[in-house]
């Protein structure tokens, strides 16, 4: 299984960026989509998750902020960021998961800055 995410850049404080993963497989065969971030020297952490229910949640510093949301008929997942903050700088990653294996994309780097 291969993940490709796509969309990152530079931007300004208050702007938008739109971030899209394509998966080689069908996403309904997985249990959840998610996105993480990871900044210079911090650990990696979650922003969002999608299960196969439908479920939704976000991490607290971007909720109200970012939207995830799936895309069945390119397979894939998108995050929406909206109000984007210096503090969100990172290199964000797809992530998928299935009963017993979890897959990882590669990163998207994300600056933002004036």
């Amino acid at each position: 299984v291969q993940l490709q995410a796509s969309g990152g850049g530079l931007v300004l404080p208050g702007r938008s960026l739109r971030l899209s993963c394509v998966a080689s497989i069908n996403i309904v065969d997985f249990t959840r989509m998610a996105w993480y971030r990871q900044a210079p020297g911090k650990q990696r952490e979650l922003v969002a998750l999608v299960t196969k229910g439908g479920i939704i949640d976000y991490a607290d510093f971007v909720l109200g902020r970012f939207t995830i949301s799936r895309d069945f008929a390119k397979n894939g997942v998108n995050l929406q960021m909206d109000d984007l903050k210096p503090e969100d700088t990172a290199a964000y990653y797809c992530n998928a998961a299935q009963l017993n294996d979890e897959y990882w994309g590669q990163g998207t780097q994300v600056t933002v800055s004036s």
